[in-house]
């Protein structure tokens, strides 16, 4: 079986294969990537593209104990390439010097106030911060994974505790998001049809040529995919509402917990003029509802039917 340059379709033996090899690194690979993004869901993204682009470079990675970093230097150079089409990277590095700075600041922050505060530093110094206090990694490795020297490391370290210590305790301040209530419209309809397993109704939200990507499963356009049928076949009861993730509307499919209803995992849509044109399905991430810093759901509507036997 030949490697596919770019997995599209439904992933092959070999890809999924690969993506159960790296499992037990994906947990921290998706808190670094959330907390440099800034968002759980984009975070989750860019995490995919760095899998994608490691599964098609696997063969250059000659040390199998290498892989932790390497997989980490991947992910972080989607990140940085992530924050410059955002237009945020320049804007954020306009600040950064090599003026001189101690070598060490005394600091006694908990890694959660680390990881939530840490997307107001330029994005040098938030890659050291969270690979040094967060996740442990050595200043040579550090500075491999960000191609920089110790000594600069040490520097864009230092200048980012220096920041997160200054900054007065409380919540840090977040934007309104913007309403848009066509897009609200055409997501509780989603919503309502998906919940019915009306999946013509649902197909009829959607443009002809719609991409989706399900998490571990498939990439490609809707038309192409099993998915319906998948959410159809399902042993595990579940249900669909409008929801929140860090701020962003997304739609958040829940499952039955020992309390009721609870959030297992979302789904985000992308939408123009009325129309459906993305879905991304994160069945199988449940790390983001754990990383993310919020998740609300906003609307509950009547329970859905019962799963077919």
């Amino acid at each position: 079986m030949n490697q596919r340059i770019d997995p599209a379709g439904l992933f092959d033996v070999r890809y999924a294969a690969f993506l159960e090899t790296v499992r037990h690194l994906r947990v921290k690979l998706h808190r670094y990537c959330t907390r440099m993004t800034g968002s759980a869901l984009d975070g989750e993204d860019v995490m995919q593209e760095a899998l994608f682009e490691a599964y098609r470079k696997i063969e250059q990675l000659d040390d199998s104990a290498a892989l932790r970093p390497w997989l980490f230097r991947i992910a972080h150079n989607r990140c940085i390439d992530f924050l410059r089409n955002r237009q945020v990277r320049e804007h954020a590095e306009a600040n950064y010097s090599e003026d001189d700075a101690p070598l060490f600041v005394e600091h006694a922050i908990a890694d959660l106030a680390i990881e939530r505060l840490v997307i107001l530093l330029p994005p040098k110094e938030r890659a050291c911060v969270l690979l040094k206090d967060v996740f442990d990694h050595s200043l040579e490795e550090i500075a491999d994974l960000v191609d920089s020297t110790v000594g600069g490391v040490k520097s864009a370290l230092n200048r980012g505790r220096a920041k997160l210590a200054a900054l007065r305790p409380g919540p840090i301040a977040a934007s309104e998001p913007r309403s848009d209530p066509e897009l609200a419209k055409l997501l509780h309809r989603y919503v309502e049809l998906f919940n019915r397993r009306d999946w013509d109704g649902v197909r009829a939200l959607t443009s002809a040529d719609a991409q989706l990507r399900v998490s571990d499963c498939f990439k490609g356009l809707l038309v192409d995919s099993p998915y319906f049928r998948e959410y159809d076949r399902s042993q595990t009861p579940w249900k669909m509402e409008v929801g929140e993730v860090d701020g962003e509307t997304a739609l958040i499919v829940l499952t039955p917990s020992e309390t009721g209803w609870r959030s297992s995992y979302p789904v985000r849509i992308r939408a123009s003029g009325g129309v459906i044109h993305h879905i991304a399905d994160y069945h199988a991430c449940p790390w983001i509802v754990q990383a993310a810093a919020s998740v609300r759901v906003l609307a509950t509507g009547a329970p859905p039917p019962s799963p077919p036997v």
